[in-house]
C-alpha cells in the first residue's frame, strides 16, 4: 500500500549547510518529521556543492517519513557564481556588474537542463539573457 502524502514543502538551502537554526528548524518542526534526519540527509546529498543555494522539495507522508527531491540552483545563483560576483546590480539598467559569454551560457544550460521545460539552447538563451539583464549583467550574444 502506498504512503499517503500529507504535505509538500519547498525550501532553498545552501548545499551542505543545513542546520536546525531558523529558517529550516521552525519550518520543519510543525510537520512532525525528524528534523535531524532531514539535516543529515540533505547535507549528505549536497556535500559536493558546498554553499550553492539548492532548492529542495520535501514530500511528507502520513507516517512522518519524508523524501527529498533536489532541484538545480536558481539561474541567478549560477550567473553569480560563473562571474564571481557577490550580488547583482542595485541599478541594473545603469550599473553593469559583469558580462556573460556564450560559453558561460552553455555551461549554465548544461547544469539547468534537468529542470528546464525546453531542451533547446536557443530558447534557454533568451530566458538566461532576461535573468542576466535583471541582475545588471550584459550578454555577449544577440537575439
Amino acid at each position: 500500500m502506498a504512503k499517503e502524502i500529507v504535505q509538500k514543502m519547498k525550501l532553498t538551502i545552501k548545499a551542505g549547510q543545513a542546520s536546525l537554526a531558523p529558517p529550516i528548524g521552525p519550518a520543519l518542526s510543525p510537520t512532525g518529521i525528524n528534523t535531524n534526519d532531514f539535516v543529515q540527509q540533505f547535507n549528505a546529498l549536497t556535500a559536493e556543492g558546498q554553499g550553492i543555494l539548492t532548492p529542495v522539495i520535501i514530500t511528507i507522508y502520513d507516517d512522518r517519513s519524508f523524501s527529498l527531491e533536489l532541484k538545480t540552483p536558481p539561474t541567478s545563483e549560477l550567473i553569480r557564481r560563473e562571474l564571481n560576483i557577490s550580488k547583482g546590480s542595485s541599478v541594473p539598467n545603469l550599473e553593469k556588474v559583469g558580462k556573460l559569454t556564450l560559453e558561460q551560457a552553455q555551461k549554465i544550460f548544461e547544469i539547468k537542463k534537468p529542470d528546464l521545460n525546453t531542451a533547446d539552447f536557443e530558447k534557454f538563451k533568451k530566458t538566461l539573457a532576461g535573468s542576466a539583464r535583471q541582475m545588471g549583467v550584459d550578454v555577449e550574444w544577440n537575439d
